[in-house]
C-alpha cells in the first residue's frame, strides 16, 4: 500500500486521510497551524469551521441533503463528527463548532495509520499526495503550485457574520421558531415592522466600512455576499434574502412581521448565537451601531464580530484533469475548497479572456476512491 502525504487538515485533508488510513495506506498529514497561522483560524485543530457552523439542509429532496446521504453511505468522517456535535438547526446540519473540531483532532490523531506533522510545507511533495489546503494556503506553497500550474489562479472574498451573547438578546422581542415549521423553535428571530426595516436600511448603507484594497476588481462570494452588498442592491433585497419572514409568524400576535433577523444557536448551551446571513465588512464600531438597532439586540454583546478575507483557488479546468491531477503528475491531487468553491454564475476575468465559470467539486471520499 502506497504511503501517502495529505497537505491541509480541514474539512477535505481529514476525509481523505481517514478514508485512506481506513483503506490500508500509511498516511502523513501535514498541517501548518500552529507553526504558521491563517486570517481567518482561530486555534490549531483540525477541521475548525471559520464561516459558518452549518453543513446546511439534510432533506434529499436538494443538492445538499443528497451530498450528505452519499457521503455516509461512504463512510465519512466529518459527518460522524458533525453528527454527534449537532446542535438544533431546524431541516441543517449544525454543529458546536468547538466540539466539532475537537472530536475531529481527537478521531484523526488516534488513527493508527496517520501520522500528524505540525509545518508549513513550502513546496509541493513528491510521491502520491493529496493538496487541500483550502483558500487560505500559505504564501510559499501558493507559489509552488502557481509554478507547477503555470497560472496565477483565481479568488474571491468571502465574509463572516458575527456572533452574539446569548445572555444579551432580549428574550421578550426576539421569539423561538424555524421556517415552516422545520425544528423546534430552534432559532431566535427578531422581528422588524416596516418603519424599523428602513430606518435599518439606510442605517447600514450609510455605515462605514473597512477600505478594499483589490475589492473592485475581485468579486464577492454570491453565495456569502456582505449585508451591505446586499442593501446596496435594492429596498427589498434583504427582505426577500437573509431577512425574509416568510414562514416565521410571530407566535404572540399570530402576524408576520415585514421582515426577520434569524439568530442560529453556535452552541449546545445556547451561550452564542450567529446572525444569520449578516457577514459583513462593517469596522467594528459600526457593527455595534448599526446591528443594535434591531429589535432584541439593542443590548448585543459581540463575542466575535464580522470580518472578510480573500481566498484563492485553482482554476480546476483548464489545468487540472478530471480527477483533480495536474496533466504530468498523475500521483498529486488537489481536493476540497482549493479546487471548488461554488461560485457558479459569476463572471471573471482572465488570461485576457472572461469566461463562465461552473466548477462541480471533487469530493475527499471521492479523491480516496480514485487512490
Amino acid at each position: 500500500m502506497a504511503h501517502v502525504t495529505v497537505v491541509g487538515g480541514g474539512l477535505a485533508g481529514c476525509e481523505a486521510a481517514w478514508q485512506l488510513a481506513s483503506r490500508g495506506h500509511e498516511v502523513t498529514l501535514v498541517e501548518m497551524r500552529p507553526a504558521r497561522r491563517t486570517p481567518a483560524h482561530q486555534t490549531d485543530r483540525l477541521a475548525e469551521l471559520v464561516c459558518t457552523n452549518s453543513f446546511k439542509s439534510e432533506e434529499r429532496t436538494n443538492a445538499h441533503g443528497l451530498l450528505k446521504a452519499e457521503m455516509r453511505a461512504l463512510g465519512s468522517l466529518v459527518l460522524h463528527a458533525a453528527q454527534g456535535a449537532r446542535v438544533p438547526a431546524g431541516a441543517a446540519l449544525a454543529v458546536d463548532r468547538d466540539l466539532f473540531s475537537a472530536r475531529m483532532t481527537e478521531l484523526v490523531s488516534a488513527h493508527p495509520r496517520i501520522r500528524i506533522e505540525r509545518r508549513e510545507m513550502t513546496g509541493l511533495p513528491d510521491g502520491p499526495a493529496i493538496i487541500a489546503t483550502g483558500p487560505l494556503t500559505s504564501d510559499a506553497l501558493s507559489a509552488a503550485i502557481r509554478e507547477l500550474l503555470g497560472h496565477e489562479g483565481l479568488a474571491f472574498y468571502d465574509a463572516i457574520a458575527p456572533i452574539i451573547a446569548g445572555d444579551s438578546i432580549d428574550l421578550a422581542i426576539a421569539y423561538p421558531a424555524a421556517r415552516h415549521a422545520k425544528g423546534d423553535g430552534d432559532y431566535l428571530n427578531c422581528p422588524l415592522d416596516r418603519e424599523q426595516y428602513r430606518a435599518f436600511l439606510e442605517a447600514l448603507r450609510a455605515a462605514d466600512v473597512y477600505p478594499g484594497h483589490d475589492w473592485e476588481n475581485i468579486p464577492y462570494f454570491e453565495g456569502c455576499l456582505p449585508i451591505e452588498v446586499m442593501a446596496a442592491r435594492g429596498d427589498d433585497t434583504l427582505r426577500f434574502g437573509p431577512m425574509r419572514p416568510v414562514g416565521l409568524p410571530d407566535p404572540r400576535t399570530g402576524r408576520t412581521p415585514y421582515a426577520v433577523v434569524q439568530l442560529r444557536r453556535e452552541d449546545r448551551a445556547g451561550q452564542m448565537w450567529n446572525m444569520v446571513g449578516f457577514q459583513t465588512r462593517l469596522r467594528t464600531g459600526e457593527q455595534r451601531r448599526v446591528f443594535r438597532m434591531i429589535p432584541g439586540l439593542e443590548h448585543a454583546e459581540f463575542l466575535r464580530y464580522g470580518s472578510i478575507h480573500r481566498n484563492t483557488y485553482l482554476q480546476f479546468p483548464a489545468r487540472l484533469t478530471p480527477w483533480g491531477a495536474p496533466p504530468d503528475r498523475p500521483d498529486l491531487l488537489f481536493a476540497g475548497q482549493l479546487t471548488e468553491t461554488s461560485i457558479k454564475g459569476i463572471r471573471l476575468e482572465y488570461s485576457g479572456t472572461v469566461a463562465e465559470l461552473n466548477i462541480k467539486p471533487l469530493t475527499a471520499a471521492g479523491v480516496a476512491g480514485i487512490l
